[in-house]
């Protein structure tokens, strides 16, 4: 009887045995089951948008982890300034509030027409040299001449870009505008009369942007005139205008607008001293302004000569319309919140019309800090 209660305990001892080990080899298993590779696991993740990274990265640890290394967060522009006398030229930070300088002698006795793409389109009133300048690395491209004195000028693409195009308009009369255009490497302007169905006047106040293959022309009156640069048409499409806000006829009303473009959407913004901005978009399709209460997280930076849109972007940067202007001796740039309804230095006075509008103007970040002085 003994000998079989010791056999017994033995096969019920091993039995035991076997289940614990059952159960500690369950969890090691479990850990094997196949996974994505971490190679495709980064370019899943790599395409989302911020914020659907951040919603993947509450997975698992290891999502957590390649989430991270992929995310890419949108940089804000940066205000670069024209100092009246001198070569020392200002960057401002907003997303961090810092000021950087660089000395740009190149730039002397020029004016600022456009930016975009890390390259500055300048104008010598001089002698009407026109030339692109990345203040990053200093390169130059020269343009043929041409007189920009009552005329405002965009591009479309970087000029070391194929697709890089040059656009202004004049008007000559009411009923006729001269469309002048230009490319990196042409040794002239070529412009071309259209006539117009409707009025439309140029003016140095005008607003240029270029979206899918098209730049669009808001005049003064508020009129938007598009060109096609591949077909080389011009017309004024019979959108009303922007309804301005109340009180908004006040003492230089047209240097409170401004203009620009996301994901071949436009949109226009009105502001002045008394009123908070309004921002309208573009329906094309019905052919009005939609006036905007929300810009669902994107931002936008306004400058009188070019003006830009972004989007991802961290922190409390977005829904919010930044301007070209700082207050605090450069320690905060003037911001207004959509989702606050205010502006940002509160209880501060926002009068355009004592702004120099060849005085600043938003350009792409640099990526090495090192340039600065």
């Amino acid at each position: 009887m003994a000998g079989r209660r010791r056999k017994k305990m033995k096969l019920l001892t091993e039995t035991i045995k076997d289940k614990k080990r059952v159960s500690k080899e369950q969890p090691e298993q479990q850990q094997t089951e196949p996974e994505l590779p971490t190679e495709l696991l980064e370019l899943i993740l790599s395409q989302l948008s911020l914020r659907d990274n951040i919603r993947a990265s509450a997975v698992c640890r290891r999502w957590l982890d390649v989430a991270a290394s992929v995310r890419m967060a949108n940089k804000a522009p940066w205000l670069m300034f024209f100092p009246k006398y001198g070569n020392m030229y200002e960057f401002y930070d907003p997303s961090r509030r810092r000021t950087y300088w660089l000395e740009l002698p190149e730039l002397k006795e020029s004016r600022i027409c456009y930016a975009k793409d890390c390259w500055l389109l300048l104008y010598k009133p001089g002698n009407h040299s026109v030339f692109f300048f990345c203040p990053y690395t200093r390169e130059v491209i020269s343009l043929p001449n041409l007189d920009l004195s009552y005329q405002i000028v965009a591009f479309s693409a970087a000029p070391t870009s194929p697709s890089c195009i040059l656009f202004t308009v004049k008007h000559v009369n009411p009923t006729v505008v001269a469309v002048s255009t230009c490319s990196p490497g042409a040794t002239q302007w070529t412009t071309v009369n259209f006539q117009n169905r409707l009025p439309f006047v140029s003016s140095i106040w005008n607003k240029l942007v270029y979206c899918k293959g098209l730049f669009y022309c808001l005049s003064l009156t508020g009129w938007l005139g598009v060109y096609n640069p591949e077909k080389s048409t011009w017309a004024v499409h019979s959108v009303p205008p922007p309804k301005c806000p109340e009180n908004f006829y006040v003492k230089n009303w047209w240097k409170g607008k401004f203009m620009t473009e996301h994901n071949g959407d436009i949109f226009v913004i009105y502001t002045c001293s008394v009123v908070n901005p309004v921002i309208y978009k573009l329906d094309q399709m019905n052919k009005v302004w939609v006036q905007m209460e929300t810009l669902g997280g994107m931002t936008l930076f306004a400058s009188f000569l070019s003006s830009h849109a972004r989007t991802d972007l961290l922190g409390t940067l977005r829904n919010n319309v930044f301007f070209s202007k700082v207050r605090f001796y450069g320690k905060r740039c003037i911001s207004y919140s959509l989702d606050d309804g205010r502006y940002y230095p509160k209880k501060q006075c926002y009068d355009w019309g004592e702004q120099d509008p060849f005085e600043s103007i938003w350009v792409e970040p640099p990526e090495d800090l090192s340039i600065f002085l």
